[in-house]
């Protein structure tokens, strides 16, 4: 009768223990599985820290935009040149390289040798640079001789090169440099931009007349 309330006894006992032990097995494995109170704070206040740090970056990148503005998207764009004045004009075309051929007057005036992109003009300065296009072509060159002549009491205020006055008529290119080709002599209607004005001799403005 002792023997058995001793083993009633114990039974109780190890009962008691191995329900503590699971009890503290399970605790600990939620306290391996799930982050701590603690830690749940520290996480969300470095999500809460990185997100205003996010914003204060993009708020300053907009204001900074806006200060200027434009708008992001604005200043990806690429910028072409600033045009300095602008207009249209009638054009011939010539080639002096100081040969005599096809009543080659001489060298041009500019000091530089003549070139595709080298432009006449009655007035502008030399070294002037000048954006011109027809038809949908373009081509910049810059003002290094004097011409045309008479024509430009005419309304003619620019003298191209040929192989540029030809790529502006048809993209095509001369088989001769003292001739175009295509039957034309003039271009009307061709747009012209200052970019930047030389520091040769010469005036400022809209094109004049030769010898005015």
């Amino acid at each position: 009768m002792q023997q058995r309330a001793i083993n009633v006894i114990l039974t109780g006992v190890t009962g008691t223990a191995l329900a503590g032990m699971l009890v503290a097995g399970v605790a600990a494995a939620s306290d391996d599985s799930a982050p701590s109170e603690q830690q749940k704070l520290s996480q969300e206040a470095a999500a809460t820290g990185q997100h205003k740090a996010a914003r204060k970056h993009s708020d300053t990148s907009a204001e900074k935009y806006k200060a200027k503005g434009e708008s992001a998207s604005d200043s990806k764009r690429k910028k072409g040149p600033r045009v300095l004045l602008s207009g249209t004009t009638t054009a011939s075309y010539f080639w002096d390289d100081g040969s005599g051929v096809n009543g080659d007057t001489g060298a041009p005036a500019g000091g530089k040798p003549m070139q595709k992109g080298l432009f006449a003009s009655p007035s502008w300065p030399m070294h002037t640079k000048v954006k011109v296009s027809y038809n949908g072509r373009s081509i910049s060159g810059f003002v290094g001789d004097r011409g045309p002549g008479r024509p430009s009491h005419k309304g003619v205020m620019l003298d191209l090169d040929t192989y540029t006055f030809r790529y502006l008529l048809d993209g095509e290119k001369p088989k001769s440099k003292y001739n175009a080709g295509g039957g034309e002599g003039h271009l009307k209607g061709i747009k012209w931009e200052v970019l930047k004005w030389g520091a040769g001799a010469g005036k400022k403005g809209k094109p004049r007349p030769f010898g005015s």
